[in-house]
Protein backbone atom coordinates (compact mmCIF):
# COMPACT_ATOMS: atom_id res chain seq x y z
CA UNK A 1 0.00 0.00 0.00
CA UNK A 2 1.01 3.59 -0.58
CA UNK A 3 -0.75 6.70 -0.06
CA UNK A 4 -3.46 5.14 1.52
CA UNK A 5 -5.44 6.09 4.29
CA UNK A 6 -2.77 6.55 7.40
CA UNK A 7 -0.08 4.96 5.39
CA UNK A 8 2.94 6.30 3.48
CA UNK A 9 3.82 2.92 2.93
CA UNK A 10 3.07 -0.60 4.03
CA UNK A 11 2.97 -4.50 3.08
CA UNK A 12 2.23 -7.52 4.69
CA UNK A 13 2.35 -11.06 4.32
CA UNK A 14 -0.37 -13.20 5.01
CA UNK A 15 -0.44 -16.67 6.22
CA UNK A 16 -1.92 -19.40 4.32
CA UNK A 17 -4.46 -19.95 7.36
CA UNK A 18 -5.20 -17.21 9.95
CA UNK A 19 -3.31 -13.47 10.42
CA UNK A 20 -3.77 -11.60 13.35
CA UNK A 21 -3.32 -8.08 13.16
CA UNK A 22 -3.07 -7.09 16.76
CA UNK A 23 -2.21 -2.75 17.92
CA UNK A 24 -3.46 0.20 19.61
CA UNK A 25 -6.46 1.75 18.28
CA UNK A 26 -6.10 3.73 14.95
CA UNK A 27 -2.86 1.47 14.28
CA UNK A 28 -4.17 0.63 10.72
CA UNK A 29 -5.55 -2.47 11.52
CA UNK A 30 -9.03 -1.64 9.62
CA UNK A 31 -7.41 0.45 7.08
CA UNK A 32 -5.51 -2.92 6.18
CA UNK A 33 -9.12 -4.74 6.04
CA UNK A 34 -10.53 -2.52 4.09
CA UNK A 35 -8.02 -2.13 1.57
CA UNK A 36 -7.92 -6.29 0.96
CA UNK A 37 -11.99 -5.86 0.79
CA UNK A 38 -11.41 -3.52 -1.77
CA UNK A 39 -9.36 -5.76 -3.97
CA UNK A 40 -11.32 -8.89 -3.43
CA UNK A 41 -14.91 -7.75 -3.14
CA UNK A 42 -14.78 -4.69 -5.73
CA UNK A 43 -16.08 -2.10 -2.81
CA UNK A 44 -15.14 -0.95 0.78
CA UNK A 45 -17.46 -1.69 3.50
CA UNK A 46 -17.06 2.31 4.59
CA UNK A 47 -18.62 3.13 1.70
CA UNK A 48 -16.11 6.28 1.23
CA UNK A 49 -14.99 8.60 -1.30
CA UNK A 50 -11.91 8.62 -3.75
CA UNK A 51 -10.38 11.80 -1.89
CA UNK A 52 -11.00 10.07 1.73
CA UNK A 53 -8.81 6.93 0.51
CA UNK A 54 -5.85 8.92 -0.04
CA UNK A 55 -3.19 10.39 3.10
CA UNK A 56 -3.86 13.50 3.51
CA UNK A 57 -0.02 14.06 2.60
CA UNK A 58 -0.52 12.60 -1.02
CA UNK A 59 -2.35 13.21 -4.03
CA UNK A 60 -2.64 9.79 -5.01
CA UNK A 61 -3.04 5.97 -3.48
CA UNK A 62 -2.46 3.04 -4.65
CA UNK A 63 -3.44 -0.77 -3.06
CA UNK A 64 -1.74 -3.86 -4.50
CA UNK A 65 -2.56 -7.98 -3.83
CA UNK A 66 -0.64 -10.62 -4.90
CA UNK A 67 -2.50 -14.10 -4.90
CA UNK A 68 -1.09 -17.08 -5.40
CA UNK A 69 -2.71 -20.99 -5.58
CA UNK A 70 -3.92 -24.06 -7.31
CA UNK A 71 -1.02 -23.13 -10.05
CA UNK A 72 -1.79 -19.45 -10.56
CA UNK A 73 -0.53 -16.74 -10.10
CA UNK A 74 -2.66 -13.50 -9.70
CA UNK A 75 -1.83 -9.49 -9.22
CA UNK A 76 -4.70 -7.04 -8.10
CA UNK A 77 -4.43 -3.38 -7.88
CA UNK A 78 -6.45 -0.39 -7.08
CA UNK A 79 -4.85 2.99 -8.24
CA UNK A 80 -6.74 6.22 -6.92
CA UNK A 81 -6.92 9.63 -7.41
CA UNK A 82 -9.32 11.82 -6.63
CA UNK A 83 -12.51 11.27 -8.08
CA UNK A 84 -11.57 8.14 -9.52
CA UNK A 85 -10.74 4.13 -8.69
CA UNK A 86 -9.07 2.34 -11.08
CA UNK A 87 -8.64 -1.08 -10.96
CA UNK A 88 -6.39 -3.76 -12.82
CA UNK A 89 -5.63 -7.39 -13.30
CA UNK A 90 -2.50 -8.40 -14.12
CA UNK A 91 -1.82 -5.12 -15.35
CA UNK A 92 -5.02 -5.02 -17.29
CA UNK A 93 -7.48 -2.70 -16.35
CA UNK A 94 -10.64 -4.22 -15.11
CA UNK A 95 -14.52 -2.82 -13.77
CA UNK A 96 -15.06 -2.93 -9.76
CA UNK A 97 -17.63 -5.52 -10.90
CA UNK A 98 -15.38 -7.69 -12.37
CA UNK A 99 -13.32 -7.87 -8.99
CA UNK A 100 -14.57 -11.01 -6.86
CA UNK A 101 -14.13 -13.21 -9.91
CA UNK A 102 -10.32 -13.69 -8.54
CA UNK A 103 -11.09 -13.93 -4.67
CA UNK A 104 -14.34 -13.43 -3.18
CA UNK A 105 -14.00 -12.42 0.67
CA UNK A 106 -16.68 -12.00 3.59
CA UNK A 107 -15.90 -8.92 6.30
CA UNK A 108 -17.99 -9.57 9.82
CA UNK A 109 -17.20 -6.22 11.62
CA UNK A 110 -18.68 -4.97 15.10
CA UNK A 111 -21.38 -2.68 13.16
CA UNK A 112 -22.76 -6.44 11.62
CA UNK A 113 -23.81 -7.33 14.92
CA UNK A 114 -26.61 -5.02 14.70
CA UNK A 115 -27.92 -6.24 11.37
CA UNK A 116 -31.02 -7.72 12.75
CA UNK A 117 -32.22 -4.69 14.91
CA UNK A 118 -31.72 -2.13 12.09
CA UNK A 119 -33.51 -1.10 9.70
CA UNK A 120 -34.48 -3.05 6.61
CA UNK A 121 -32.12 -1.02 4.47
CA UNK A 122 -29.09 -2.64 5.91
CA UNK A 123 -30.21 -6.47 5.89
CA UNK A 124 -31.42 -5.48 1.69
CA UNK A 125 -27.62 -4.08 1.64
CA UNK A 126 -26.14 -7.06 3.15
CA UNK A 127 -27.76 -9.82 0.69
CA UNK A 128 -26.88 -7.58 -2.38
CA UNK A 129 -22.84 -6.37 -0.85
CA UNK A 130 -23.13 -10.52 -1.00
CA UNK A 131 -24.79 -10.98 -4.73
CA UNK A 132 -22.82 -8.34 -6.40
CA UNK A 133 -19.46 -10.50 -5.21
CA UNK A 134 -20.96 -13.82 -6.17
CA UNK A 135 -22.46 -12.59 -9.89
CA UNK A 136 -20.73 -9.56 -11.95
CA UNK A 137 -24.74 -9.64 -13.82
CA UNK A 138 -25.92 -8.81 -10.48
CA UNK A 139 -24.12 -5.32 -9.76
CA UNK A 140 -25.49 -4.35 -13.21
CA UNK A 141 -29.25 -5.56 -12.15
CA UNK A 142 -28.73 -3.82 -8.92
CA UNK A 143 -27.35 -0.84 -10.49
CA UNK A 144 -29.89 -0.48 -13.57
CA UNK A 145 -33.08 -0.89 -10.74
CA UNK A 146 -31.38 1.87 -8.24
CA UNK A 147 -31.30 4.23 -11.30
CA UNK A 148 -34.69 3.79 -12.67
CA UNK A 149 -36.10 4.24 -8.94
CA UNK A 150 -34.06 7.14 -9.32
CA UNK A 151 -35.31 8.64 -12.25
CA UNK A 152 -38.96 7.94 -11.45
CA UNK A 153 -38.52 9.22 -7.76
CA UNK A 154 -36.51 12.60 -9.47
CA UNK A 155 -39.89 12.81 -11.77
CA UNK A 156 -42.54 12.46 -9.17
CA UNK A 157 -41.30 15.18 -7.59
CA UNK A 158 -41.64 17.72 -10.01
CA UNK A 159 -44.45 20.41 -9.61
CA UNK A 160 -46.77 18.94 -12.77
CA UNK A 161 -44.57 15.40 -13.57
CA UNK A 162 -45.16 14.50 -17.31
CA UNK A 163 -47.53 11.00 -17.20
CA UNK A 164 -46.65 9.72 -20.21
CA UNK A 165 -42.86 9.79 -19.16
CA UNK A 166 -44.04 8.22 -15.83
CA UNK A 167 -45.68 5.14 -17.76
CA UNK A 168 -42.30 4.98 -19.14
CA UNK A 169 -40.60 4.76 -15.92
CA UNK A 170 -42.90 2.32 -14.21
CA UNK A 171 -42.07 0.27 -17.29
CA UNK A 172 -38.72 0.24 -16.46
CA UNK A 173 -38.61 0.17 -12.55
CA UNK A 174 -40.84 -2.94 -13.51
CA UNK A 175 -38.38 -4.76 -15.57
CA UNK A 176 -35.47 -4.22 -13.96
CA UNK A 177 -37.59 -5.08 -10.36
CA UNK A 178 -38.52 -8.21 -11.45
CA UNK A 179 -34.81 -9.17 -12.40
CA UNK A 180 -33.44 -7.98 -9.32
CA UNK A 181 -36.21 -9.30 -6.90
CA UNK A 182 -35.66 -13.08 -9.25
CA UNK A 183 -31.99 -12.42 -8.48
CA UNK A 184 -32.09 -11.87 -5.02
CA UNK A 185 -34.88 -14.37 -3.76
CA UNK A 186 -32.29 -17.19 -4.93
CA UNK A 187 -29.82 -16.09 -3.34
CA UNK A 188 -31.64 -15.81 -0.48
CA UNK A 189 -33.11 -19.20 -1.27
CA UNK A 190 -29.49 -20.64 -1.13
CA UNK A 191 -28.50 -18.75 2.02
CA UNK A 192 -31.59 -19.41 4.19
CA UNK A 193 -31.26 -22.81 4.50
CA UNK A 194 -27.65 -22.94 5.48
CA UNK A 195 -28.02 -19.34 8.03
CA UNK A 196 -31.05 -21.85 9.73
CA UNK A 197 -28.38 -25.12 9.96
CA UNK A 198 -25.36 -23.05 11.27
CA UNK A 199 -27.65 -21.40 13.95
CA UNK A 200 -29.23 -24.53 15.35
CA UNK A 201 -25.67 -25.64 15.95
CA UNK A 202 -23.91 -22.78 17.98
CA UNK A 203 -27.79 -21.56 19.55
CA UNK A 204 -27.51 -25.02 21.14
CA UNK A 205 -30.87 -25.93 19.29
CA UNK A 206 -32.90 -23.30 18.23
CA UNK A 207 -34.81 -23.06 15.31
CA UNK A 208 -34.05 -20.04 13.50
CA UNK A 209 -36.43 -19.45 10.16
CA UNK A 210 -35.42 -16.90 7.67
CA UNK A 211 -37.96 -14.78 6.00
CA UNK A 212 -37.98 -12.77 2.50
CA UNK A 213 -41.01 -9.90 2.63
CA UNK A 214 -41.39 -8.71 -0.26
CA UNK A 215 -43.39 -5.38 -0.67
CA UNK A 216 -45.62 -7.34 -4.08
CA UNK A 217 -46.77 -9.90 -1.59
CA UNK A 218 -46.26 -13.25 -0.44
CA UNK A 219 -44.94 -16.61 -2.41
CA UNK A 220 -43.40 -15.03 -5.30
CA UNK A 221 -40.24 -17.90 -5.27
CA UNK A 222 -42.05 -19.92 -8.32
CA UNK A 223 -42.68 -16.36 -10.25
CA UNK A 224 -41.06 -16.12 -13.45
CA UNK A 225 -39.30 -12.59 -14.27
CA UNK A 226 -42.18 -11.82 -16.59
CA UNK A 227 -44.69 -12.61 -14.18
CA UNK A 228 -42.96 -10.37 -11.62
CA UNK A 229 -42.53 -7.61 -13.89
CA UNK A 230 -46.78 -7.77 -14.49
CA UNK A 231 -47.15 -8.03 -10.95
CA UNK A 232 -44.50 -4.83 -9.78
CA UNK A 233 -45.92 -2.68 -12.94
CA UNK A 234 -49.87 -3.76 -12.13
CA UNK A 235 -48.64 -2.65 -8.11
CA UNK A 236 -46.93 0.80 -9.40
CA UNK A 237 -49.88 2.08 -11.15
CA UNK A 238 -52.31 0.55 -7.93
CA UNK A 239 -49.84 3.24 -5.47
CA UNK A 240 -49.38 6.40 -8.36
CA UNK A 241 -51.32 8.42 -6.75
CA UNK A 242 -49.98 7.81 -3.05
CA UNK A 243 -46.60 7.81 -4.61
CA UNK A 244 -47.18 11.17 -6.13
CA UNK A 245 -48.19 12.66 -2.78
CA UNK A 246 -45.25 11.22 -1.50
CA UNK A 247 -43.16 11.75 -3.64
CA UNK A 248 -41.60 8.51 -4.18
CA UNK A 249 -41.56 4.88 -5.11
CA UNK A 250 -43.01 3.03 -2.52
CA UNK A 251 -43.01 -0.40 -3.91
CA UNK A 252 -40.10 -2.37 -5.12
CA UNK A 253 -37.08 -4.64 -4.14
CA UNK A 254 -36.09 -1.52 -2.73
CA UNK A 255 -38.67 -1.86 0.35
CA UNK A 256 -38.91 -5.18 0.60
CA UNK A 257 -36.62 -6.63 4.23
CA UNK A 258 -35.49 -9.78 5.37
CA UNK A 259 -36.96 -10.91 8.82
CA UNK A 260 -35.62 -13.79 11.14
CA UNK A 261 -37.67 -16.02 13.91
CA UNK A 262 -35.96 -17.53 16.73
CA UNK A 263 -38.52 -20.73 17.78
CA UNK A 264 -41.32 -18.46 16.58
CA UNK A 265 -41.08 -15.18 17.19
CA UNK A 266 -39.45 -12.38 15.56
CA UNK A 267 -35.47 -12.36 16.29
CA UNK A 268 -35.39 -8.52 16.08
CA UNK A 269 -38.47 -8.02 18.41
CA UNK A 270 -37.94 -10.21 21.08
CA UNK A 271 -34.21 -12.09 20.80
CA UNK A 272 -31.73 -11.39 23.23
CA UNK A 273 -28.30 -8.95 22.18
CA UNK A 274 -26.80 -12.54 22.41
CA UNK A 275 -29.44 -14.67 19.96
CA UNK A 276 -29.32 -11.48 17.73
CA UNK A 277 -25.61 -11.88 17.27
CA UNK A 278 -25.61 -15.61 16.55
CA UNK A 279 -27.62 -14.66 14.16
CA UNK A 280 -24.92 -12.47 12.38
CA UNK A 281 -22.17 -15.51 12.64
CA UNK A 282 -24.56 -17.89 10.97
CA UNK A 283 -25.54 -15.19 8.24
CA UNK A 284 -21.48 -14.55 7.72
CA UNK A 285 -20.79 -18.57 7.94
CA UNK A 286 -23.73 -18.85 5.76
CA UNK A 287 -21.86 -16.64 3.27
CA UNK A 288 -18.58 -18.61 2.97
CA UNK A 289 -20.02 -21.82 2.47
CA UNK A 290 -22.24 -20.47 -0.11
CA UNK A 291 -19.17 -18.09 -1.69
CA UNK A 292 -16.86 -21.25 -1.78
CA UNK A 293 -19.97 -22.97 -3.84
CA UNK A 294 -20.33 -20.41 -6.60
CA UNK A 295 -16.77 -20.27 -7.27
CA UNK A 296 -15.17 -23.17 -6.00
CA UNK A 297 -12.81 -22.08 -3.77
CA UNK A 298 -12.57 -20.54 0.06
CA UNK A 299 -13.05 -16.85 0.56
CA UNK A 300 -11.49 -14.84 2.40
CA UNK A 301 -12.78 -14.23 5.89
CA UNK A 302 -12.28 -10.42 7.27
CA UNK A 303 -12.62 -10.16 11.07
CA UNK A 304 -12.20 -6.72 11.46
CA UNK A 305 -11.98 -6.15 16.18
CA UNK A 306 -15.11 -8.11 16.41
CA UNK A 307 -13.59 -10.71 18.80
CA UNK A 308 -13.86 -8.06 21.92
CA UNK A 309 -17.56 -8.17 20.75
CA UNK A 310 -18.31 -11.37 21.16
CA UNK A 311 -18.88 -13.61 24.07
CA UNK A 312 -16.20 -16.74 24.91
CA UNK A 313 -19.15 -19.29 23.30
CA UNK A 314 -19.40 -17.28 20.06
CA UNK A 315 -15.84 -16.39 19.66
CA UNK A 316 -14.48 -20.02 19.84
CA UNK A 317 -17.92 -20.76 17.14
CA UNK A 318 -16.45 -17.86 14.85
CA UNK A 319 -12.82 -19.26 15.61
CA UNK A 320 -13.11 -22.79 15.46
CA UNK A 321 -15.23 -22.34 11.75
CA UNK A 322 -12.33 -19.96 10.36
CA UNK A 323 -9.96 -22.68 10.91
CA UNK A 324 -11.83 -25.09 8.49
CA UNK A 325 -9.19 -24.29 5.83
CA UNK A 326 -10.20 -20.38 5.73
CA UNK A 327 -7.51 -18.11 4.96
CA UNK A 328 -8.68 -15.28 7.57
CA UNK A 329 -7.06 -12.02 8.44
CA UNK A 330 -8.71 -10.87 11.82
CA UNK A 331 -7.45 -7.52 13.68
CA UNK A 332 -7.42 -6.77 17.92
CA UNK A 333 -6.39 -5.07 20.43
CA UNK A 334 -6.13 -7.93 22.60
CA UNK A 335 -4.59 -11.30 21.65
CA UNK A 336 -5.46 -12.25 24.85
CA UNK A 337 -8.92 -13.41 23.19
CA UNK A 338 -6.92 -16.35 21.48
CA UNK A 339 -6.19 -19.66 23.00
CA UNK A 340 -2.51 -20.58 22.78
CA UNK A 341 -2.66 -23.38 20.19
CA UNK A 342 -4.56 -21.16 17.55
CA UNK A 343 -1.62 -18.43 18.23
CA UNK A 344 1.26 -20.80 17.67
CA UNK A 345 -0.68 -22.14 14.44
CA UNK A 346 -1.51 -18.31 13.53
CA UNK A 347 0.88 -15.80 12.00
CA UNK A 348 0.81 -12.43 14.19
CA UNK A 349 1.73 -8.95 12.43
CA UNK A 350 1.86 -6.30 15.00
CA UNK A 351 0.61 -2.50 14.11
CA UNK A 352 1.90 0.46 15.76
Amino acid sequence: MSGFRSFDSHSVDFADTTTILVGHNAAGKTNTVEALQMLTAGYSFRRPTPRQLINDSCEEARIALHLEGDGRVMDMTCDIAPGKRQYSRNGKKCQAAEVPATLMSVLFCPDDLFLVKRGASFRRDEIDDFGRQANAGYSKVLAAYLRAVEQRNRLLKEDAPDLGLLDAWDASVALGGATLLQARMRLFTRLSGKISEIYGQISGGEKLSCSYECSLGPDLFDLTRDELAELLAERLRDVRSDDLRRQQTTVGPHRDDITFGIDGRDARLFGSQGQQRSVVIALKMAEVLLSAEIVGEQPLLLLDDVMSELDENRREAVLSFAQRGIQTVVTTTNLGYFSDDLLSASKVVRFG
